[in-house]
């Protein structure tokens, strides 16, 4: 006979919570006590004097240059604070109503509610340790777990402590932390519809800690493809290669929906769809424009490279479906447009308005293909096309910003050897569908070893809004 307290799944699931959220309240507890033990015994005010007195009769005066706090500008700073919003609006409700409308009525609440609390999990990561592992020194994988853990060292006021030394800290570490947590939301997509909620939340930590936290270390921590020259300007390979990989590997492990390839899994909304791929526009422009830190001419070419690269993709996909398949579709021009954005985040930066309508209509039209022809050759049932889009347009822009960054074809780069930037955007595409799929392997081999990984055939098929959330969507 079972033990009564192994009958109840919600009574261990909820115990779990709680003994995570404890942990992580008792880690600030220690983080904070520490912080207190190692910081001086008074602290002077700003408004104070800068005016010592060696005695009654004897001011000495301290050096204001000294002691000045870091400068920073308001312009820059009004500027960032609105792309960390406009990420935001990416995530929630930009990716959760694309994702939502792409699956079926019964499943809709479950994928809004998997992208709002994996992107609010990784958010605690980030604070915890992720900034720290990410951009303090380290070796060429990973940086320090522990320096600034819970953003140990960081004040309201302080200027310069980040790699970008004219914002406030924390504007950085939040900007930063959007990145974190959409990436790893990206991946809800590739199985939706049939995965375990606790399963989901399991393998979103791990894989922020093995998959999220050495790319973006890698790439823009001083890592190694950092240092051999990879241009990435907003994240081509650390987050849409890396995600795209993971969600195709995720829906291998995972394993097709009930009836897939024998009944039609249709979108239940696609204006829902359409509304989530307009925001993820609008948003994407924090995500390229805001990448360059500061209110200028490098945001500007951004933003016009995010804007001109988006519409080509839009009319490459188009064009595409209106000759293969004899009609464009509404789908299908809010895809393109998510393609064009993923296709352009590694170049907007670096490139010309020239190259990036290129590479915005290139993968618009690869993308097409992603989604169709090679989704049935790798035989995966990819329920939001997390590869096909993110990964294939990914790979393709990552590739294409070795070419067009060239100042020879209207880039930013002077002197750039095609040949030999393009072989090192190769490596690092190659390392980062390597590492991202071993990394996602192993992990959810281990996540089916402690949890598992597939909901029961009894709860797929009554949906998972009902099953998993206790609620619906709508009234039937």
């Amino acid at each position: 006979m079972r033990m009564e307290i192994f009958t109840g799944l919600n009574t261990r699931f909820g115990g779990l919570c709680l003994s995570f959220l404890l942990a992580i309240v008792m880690a600030c507890v220690f983080s904070t006590v520490a912080m207190a033990q190692d910081a001086p015994a008074t602290q002077p005010l700003p408004s104070e004097s800068v005016q010592v007195q060696a005695d009654a009769a004897t001011p000495v005066e301290i050096d204001t240059e000294a002691t000045a706090t870091p400068s920073f500008d308001r312009g820059d700073v009004a500027w960032m604070l609105t792309a960390t919003l406009l990420v935001l609006m990416m995530v929630v409700p930009g990716l959760a109503l694309f994702y939502g409308g792409l699956v079926r009525a019964k499943n809709v609440l479950s994928v809004l509610s998997q992208v709002l609390v994996v992107f609010s999990l990784v958010l605690m990561l980030w604070a915890a340790y992720g900034y720290s592992a990410v951009f303090s020194a380290g070796n060429a994988f990973f940086g320090s777990f522990t320096e600034f853990a819970f953003l140990k060292g960081f004040t309201p006021d302080s200027v310069g402590s980040t790699p970008i030394a004219g914002l406030p800290d924390f504007l950085f570490v939040a900007f930063q932390s959007t990145f974190a947590g959409i990436t790893t939301a990206l991946i809800v997509g590739a199985f939706a519809e049939r995965i375990k909620f606790r399963a989901v939340l399991l393998f979103s930590a791990l894989w922020f800690t093995l998959g999220y936290i050495p790319m973006a270390h890698i790439v823009w921590g001083g890592g190694y493809l950092g240092e051999m020259g990879a241009i990435d300007f907003a994240g081509g390979t650390v987050v849409h290669i890396n995600a795209g990989v993971a969600g195709l590997v995720a829906a291998w492990f995972v394993g097709k929906r009930l009836g897939y390839g024998h009944v039609a899994l249709k979108p239940h909304n696609l204006p829902l769809t359409w509304i989530g791929a307009m925001l993820l526009w609008v948003g994407w422009f924090g995500f390229n424009a805001g990448s360059a830190a500061a209110a200028d001419t490098v945001a500007s070419l951004a933003f016009i490279n995010t804007v001109l690269a988006t519409a080509a993709a839009v009319l490459g996909w188009t064009l595409v479906e209106a000759v293969t398949k004899g009609h464009p579709s509404a789908l299908g021009a809010a895809s393109g447009a998510v393609a064009g954005l993923v296709g352009v985040t590694p170049a907007c930066g670096t490139v010309g308005p020239l190259g990036a309508i290129v590479i915005g209509f290139v993968t618009g039209m690869v993308c097409v293909w992603g989604v169709t022809g090679l989704k049935r050759l790798l035989k995966a049932d990819d329920t939001a096309d997390v590869f096909g889009v993110h990964g294939v347009g990914g790979i393709v822009g990552a590739l294409l910003t070795g070419v067009f960054s060239a100042q020879s074809l209207g880039g930013t780069r002077v002197d750039l050897d095609i040949g030999h930037q393009l072989w090192v955007q190769a490596v690092s595409v190659g390392f980062t569908v390597l590492w991202s799929a071993v990394v996602t392997s192993v992990i959810l081999l281990l996540v089916r070893a402690l949890v598992g990984l597939r909901v029961s055939e009894e709860a797929e098929l009554t949906g998972l809004d009902v099953t998993t959330h206790g609620e619906s969507a709508y009234e039937v």
